[in-house]
């Protein structure tokens, strides 16, 4: 992974990273998928939730703050509904994924079925990141073959054009 303090060339080397960079939007999943772990495993409120994770994070003026809040909420709001899409696509209980693997689930569900300005393939190979950094041995095999699926179901068209021009 590259270095999250070295900017690009041109660039103030003393500057702050824009907010909304690739590094800022990768932190702020990973700071979704802390608080998702919280949720799961404490049964904290959405709000403890948060405020957990801000309080704890480090840097989190590197942070794209408004997709860390946005996949935090929106995953934990809409868990249930979440689960419904995924459920058919795990061939296993909801109850026996580790605890990693489904708060990445609900994360890339509620990412692909509610952050449409992002790419399919980017939510994918961003929860593989996740996966492989905080899951099991073979988890991001599996998130990457739940969630794959579960774009060519919520979004149709563009797994299909996608799928087209790649060959």
């Amino acid at each position: 992974m590259s270095d999250p303090t070295h900017n690009s060339a041109g660039a103030d080397p003393g500057a702050t990273p824009n907010p909304t960079s690739k590094m800022a939007r990768r932190r702020a999943r990973e700071l979704a998928l802390q608080g998702v772990y919280q949720w799961l495993l404490s049964g904290n409120s959405m709000t403890t939730v948060q405020r957990n994770i801000e309080a704890e994070a480090e840097n989190l003026d590197k942070v794209d703050r408004e997709l860390f809040v946005s996949l935090l909420r929106g995953a934990l709001e809409n868990a249930d509904e979440l689960r419904t899409g995924f459920s058919p696509l795990i061939h296993r209980p909801v109850a026996e994924l580790s605890p990693i693997e489904h708060a990445i689930l609900l994360l890339g569900a509620h990412e692909l079925r509610h952050n449409i300005e992002t790419p399919y393939r980017v939510v994918i190979n961003e929860a593989i990141e996740l996966a492989k950094s905080y899951g099991g041995t073979d988890g991001h095999k599996f998130v990457n073959g739940v969630l794959d699926k579960l774009a060519a179901r919520l979004r149709p068209k563009e797994v299909e054009a996608a799928r087209k021009a790649k060959g």
